[in-house]
């Protein structure tokens, strides 16, 4: 559009229903680093109400539809789900949210309190909750990947004034950093002209120019121990992989199907079922749209010793990188993220969460071709891709452990 509003349509007429996603290019790397957590805390703003529509869910409910967000360290996302005779509503009410929240200090007040509660209960007084904080701050030393979502410290939502998030919606929730994927039940001349009545008007707002800094490569492996109340010893490992539009990201993606995704993957067999070391393992990656990380985590069986869980890890992976693939393991990986994919290219919501995210990528028909990219994933690039990202060198290891008696919480 004229402001710079992205839109795609996607028509299915086998379904009542329409998908309204519309997905901002803002996500936690993209906050000052002495003010963090605001991507997630606009996800909670952006429901209490905006310029001209005191109440969000109300009136949507009324439509029959239901809706829901999420905040990633690339990302916003906002979606409706609604019959198609009640369309409009979803254009009315996203469109007045874009034109601008309903900026006071007791809607703020109240987030920030749902937010501190959320930080609280999941980060801080959850077992393990914190691992992750400690996982990114060993990987990263210069990328904002360094800290969650949530936000570094609690101290920085509980600061946030009114003039802190209103900076920051006018800088980032504008036309021109959106992408609105309608899906379902509709047909292309009505979204045009819906969207032009409802967005046409709002502002662009000024260009978003992001100027993060690269990650350097990383040259040693890097170590810490953490001990808390927990119930048992944990290990989490990571290693830096590609970005999403780098070479190298779909073998990684089908690497931490063979290593850890199921009780029938290679680290849950050796290391849980034969060896009894862990009581369960499991390998993943981040997703990141910049280079990210592969990960390895296990909680381990009471009586094992991390030194020696830690080095069985060690000596799968070196297994993998001197042996190689054993036979069917390539297939049976494809064979499940295509079943995934598939399985989720049935769920209209996905769908237009996965075209306004590929639009974002560069073209939303990159959701065609992405099964082709992971089927053309030969074995020789995937050894390739593991001996690039398994060196010792990129390593990052953290032992999170049961507390001793008189131990302050961080070993040396």
């Amino acid at each position: 559009m004229d402001n710079g509003l992205r839109v795609i349509v996607h028509e299915d007429k086998a379904t009542p229903m329409v998908a309204f996603n519309i997905l901002y290019d803002v996500g936690a790397r993209d906050e000052d680093p002495e003010r963090t957590g605001f991507a997630h805390l606009f996800e909670h703003l952006m429901f209490g109400g905006s310029v001209n529509i005191p109440s969000y869910d109300e009136p949507l409910q009324m439509a029959g539809g239901e809706n829901n967000a999420y905040t990633t360290n690339d990302i916003t996302n906002y979606y409706i789900q609604l019959p198609k005779e009640n369309i409009e509503t979803a254009f009315w009410l996203e469109s007045d949210r874009m034109l601008s929240l309903n900026f006071n200090e007791k809607s703020l007040d109240v987030q920030r309190k749902v937010v501190c509660e959320e930080f609280k209960e999941h980060y801080i007084n959850k077992p393990y909750g914190d691992a992750w904080k400690y996982m990114r701050q060993l990987a990263y030393t210069k990328h904002p990947y360094q800290w969650m979502t949530i936000g570094k410290e609690l101290k920085h939502i509980e600061e946030a004034s009114l003039d802190d998030v209103r900076a920051f919606f006018f800088k980032h929730y504008r036309p021109q950093n959106a992408i609105l994927c309608v899906a379902g039940n509709v047909d292309t001349a009505t979204v045009k002209e819906l969207t032009q009545k409802w967005f046409g008007d709002i502002e662009p707002g000024k260009p978003y120019i992001r100027n993060i800094a690269p990650e350097p490569v990383q040259t040693a492996a890097r170590s810490l121990t953490v001990e808390a109340e927990v119930p048992l010893d944990a290990i989490y490992k990571a290693w830096h992989m590609p970005g999403r539009m780098q070479e190298g990201y779909h073998a990684a993606d089908i690497l931490t199907e063979i290593l850890g995704s199921g009780q029938s993957s290679r680290l849950y067999q050796k290391l849980v079922k034969e060896q009894s070391l862990f009581s369960n393992i499991s390998c993943y990656h981040l997703g990141s749209t910049d280079p990210g990380l592969l990960v390895i985590e296990g909680k381990l069986v009471k009586g094992v010793a991390p030194a020696d869980a830690n080095a069985a890890i060690e000596q799968e992976l070196t297994a993998l990188l001197q042996q190689g693939l054993e036979k069917g393991e390539i297939e049976k990986a494809r064979n499940k993220i295509e079943a995934m994919i598939v399985f989720e290219d049935m769920n209209l919501l996905a769908r237009a969460n996965n075209l306004a995210f590929y639009e974002l990528l560069g073209d939303a028909g990159m959701m065609n071709t992405e099964l082709d990219k992971y089927l053309s994933v030969s074995e020789e690039t995937l050894l390739k891709a593991a001996k690039e990202i398994f060196r010792a060198d990129n390593s990052n290891t953290l032992f999170y452990l049961r507390k001793q008696n008189g131990s302050n919480g961080l070993v040396p």
